[in-house]
């Protein structure tokens, strides 16, 4: 079988956010898959997906700190800057990031380890509503 949903997400200030519950909202037939494979793809290019921890909330703004200074705003480096200081570092982040994350599933659940959790990670102020691409593939 092969479930593909879109998810839109709310807008999110700048920031590491976990949306496994939206995600899992979102699929109710992730228990019916006995083993597969969850996809999720996000269709921007200022923002990004990652797995990381999911308990203890300063690992999103240690996250968040290093990112920052990784790729600064207002570097004299950057020519990309239509869109305001924050879009070239935005691009820069989402980039190292990645677009997607794929996670097994098996007995109708993720097989996410115990302190896993799927983040996004939004890299601009204002970025806005933000849309994912769900694949479910499984049997």
């Amino acid at each position: 079988m092969i479930y593909q949903k879109q998810l839109r997400l709310p807008a999110m200030r700048r920031g590491f956010h976990l949306i496994t519950d939206l995600v899992l909202r979102e699929l109710p037939e992730l228990h019916q898959v006995r083993a597969g494979l969850l996809h999720v793809f996000i269709q921007h290019t200022s923002a990004s997906l990652s797995i990381n921890e999911n308990a203890d909330p300063t690992v999103r703004h240690d996250f968040e700190q290093f990112f920052s200074r990784l790729a600064p705003e207002n570097a004299p480096y950057f020519r990309h800057n239509s869109e305001g200081p924050d879009d070239m570092p935005a691009h820069l982040k989402a980039a190292l990031l990645g677009s997607s994350v794929s996670i097994p599933v098996t007995n109708g659940r993720l097989a996410l380890g115990t302190w896993q959790g799927i983040y996004l990670g939004e890299h601009r102020e204002h970025g806005g509503r933000r849309s994912l691409l769900l694949t479910l593939l499984g049997e």
